[in-house]
Order: C-alpha cells, then sequence, then structure tokens
C-alpha cells in the first residue's frame, strides 16, 4: 500500500511538472494564459465509508486550469493586432469549423481576409444591408477591401462643446478658406 501512495505523489508531481514546462514553453506566446494543475487527496473507503481515522492513499490530479486573468495589454507597433481586454475569445473559422483564441496577433491574405499565423480567418458580425447595424445572429470572416475606394466628400458634421462663460474672444482673423492664417 506504501509503494502506491508513493507512486501517485509521484506522478502527481510529474503531472505538475508538465503543467509549469508547458508555462514556461508558451512564456513568449502571444495571448497565452498560465495553466494550474489541481490535486485531490485520496481515501481509502470501504462498503461501511470512511473511517474517522482514515489516512490518505495518495493523491491524484483532479483538473489542469486555464487560468484567464487579465494580462498586460502591450504595444505592437502593427496595425491588425488586437487585444481582449476581460473576458472572450476571438472567433475565428479553420477549414470550415469554429475556433476560438485569445492570441490577437492577425494580418491579411492574398484575398484580403483577416486570419492568425495559422490561416484561421477572424469572425465579426455581420453588418446589414444598410450599412446602419449589425446582425448580432449571424458571423462571417471579416474580408477587409484590397483595392483603393473612391473618396467621398464630408457631407454633414455635428459638434457639440460647452465654453466656459468668462472665455475672452480670440483675437484672430474671420475665417477664410483663401487665407492659411485665418484656420
Amino acid at each position: 500500500m506504501g509503494f502506491n501512495i508513493s507512486l501517485s505523489g509521484i506522478n502527481a508531481a510529474n503531472a505538475d511538472l508538465n503543467v509549469t514546462a508547458n508555462n514556461i514553453a508558451n512564456v513568449n506566446t502571444t495571448g497565452f494564459k498560465e495553466s494550474r494543475a489541481e490535486f485531490a487527496d485520496l481515501f481509502s473507503a470501504t462498503s461501511y465509508g470512511l473511517s474517522k481515522n482514515a489516512v490518505g492513499s495518495g493523491v491524484r490530479l483532479t483538473n489542469v486550469a486555464q487560468q484567464f486573468s487579465q494580462g498586460n495589454n502591450e504595444q505592437t507597433g502593427r496595425s491588425l493586432d488586437m487585444a481582449i481586454s476581460g473576458e472572450g475569445f476571438f472567433t475565428m473559422t479553420m477549414n470550415g469549423a469554429r475556433v476560438y483564441s485569445r492570441a490577437g496577433n492577425f494580418q491579411t491574405d492574398q484575398a484580403g481576409y483577416v486570419t492568425n499565423p495559422q490561416g484561421a480567418r477572424l469572425q465579426v458580425f455581420a453588418p446589414n444591408a444598410d450599412g446602419t447595424s449589425f446582425d448580432a445572429g449571424r458571423l462571417v470572416d471579416l474580408q477587409l477591401l484590397t483595392t483603393d475606394s473612391p473618396p467621398k466628400q464630408t457631407s454633414k458634421v455635428n459638434v457639440s462643446f460647452t465654453l466656459p462663460a468668462d472665455a475672452k474672444v480670440p483675437t484672430v482673423n474671420p475665417f477664410s478658406p483663401t487665407d492659411s492664417n485665418s484656420y
């Protein structure tokens, strides 16, 4: 019996080292969150249940729990890199299957789809036909336009602000579109 108890301890220590080694191996993996090994005490039981003086019969690994605590967000200088603040995952598709990841290192492929380094396409809620809102019940692959869009002039600007009541009127030239010193 003592040999089996010792063996269970060795197996538990091995599992803990494997989890720690995986954490160390992934220290530079984008979006990686550490895992934690969780253990439970084993007790011998008879058909009458546990005795008052039951001695542990070893240990076993009960779970490898993924930790999702918020890490630091770092600037990468890449325009498509994103971070998730709080809970959640990026939803992607790979070979027709839905996959989830917290790694936000994205780029575009030849067709303009936003992908991760493995080629999984980032999914977003589809815009409605009029373009004013999103269909929250439908996910589509995010594709960026690969051609230039024709320019469109601004037609309307809504501005709202508050000025201090005791503000002095600035001494500037009145606005003139032909005089660059007036703006």
